[in-house]
């Protein structure tokens, strides 16, 4: 199975600190994999998003990606003096696609994410989830084969979460994409991913198949 991310013995240690905060990090991510990486907070996860994002490099190791990524803030990270669908349509923009190009996919993924008929309102004019379906539908503009979450559901309510986790499930289903996800919530891994990696302290300490995981488990790897 063709495997488009591939970390090799990857460090990570930024500048002037005493300790690595990612350290002999190796993982092979499958091509259409929903993946998701839980761990205590600091415990390096989100440094690892970032480099497969390339907003920092590895201190050692080898780490084998896509150029480029689409990815999701866990604040959403929309400009709120743009609209919805000229938020969807920045990445395309910057990308130089023809005028006509980006209004008929910024349309397609505004569709897909539930977002109809909410095009021209602004940022303050939109409910936390619905901030959240603009990042996801701007990352899917991107038009790249992974898809980087960064615990994007963790500051909504438990209601907007559970319609979020089913509207990915199908844009996953949809759009076959490699999805990379951290996240703080095991229930919310187990029920998304197909496999969970469990980081401590830096490193991966467990791989497991979320169709026999056991959350009681997981947490136990975790403290011991």
């Amino acid at each position: 199975m063709e495997m488009p991310i591939i970390f090799t013995k990857v460090c990570k240690r930024y500048d002037k600190a005493a300790a690595y905060a990612v350290e002999d990090f190796s993982l092979a991510i499958n091509k259409g994999e929903f993946f998701c990486l839980v761990g205590p907070s600091g415990c390096g996860k989100s440094t690892v998003l970032k480099m497969i994002a390339g907003l920092t490099a590895p201190t050692g190791g080898q780490l084998v990606k896509p150029a480029g990524v689409g990815m999701v803030f866990q604040s959403g990270a929309i400009l709120p003096w743009l609209t919805v669908e000229e938020n969807v349509a920045l990445p395309a923009k910057i990308n130089g696609l023809a005028a006509e190009k980006i209004k008929r996919l910024s349309a397609e993924y505004i569709d897909m994410v539930g977002l109809t008929g909410f095009r021209q309102k602004y940022p303050r004019e939109l409910s936390g989830g619905q901030k959240q379906r603009v990042g996801i539908a701007r990352a899917l503009m991107a038009e790249t084969e992974v898809l980087l979450l960064d615990e994007p559901f963790s500051a909504l309510d438990l209601l907007t979460t559970q319609e979020l986790h089913r509207d990915l499930l199908q844009i996953w289903r949809t759009t076959g994409k490699t999805i990379v996800m951290v996240s703080h919530s095991l229930e919310e891994a187990v029920m998304l991913a197909d496999r969970i990696g469990i980081m401590v302290n830096g490193r991966l300490k467990s791989i497991v198949p979320s169709a026999n995981a056991d959350v009681g488990k997981i947490r136990q790897i975790m403290v011991e």
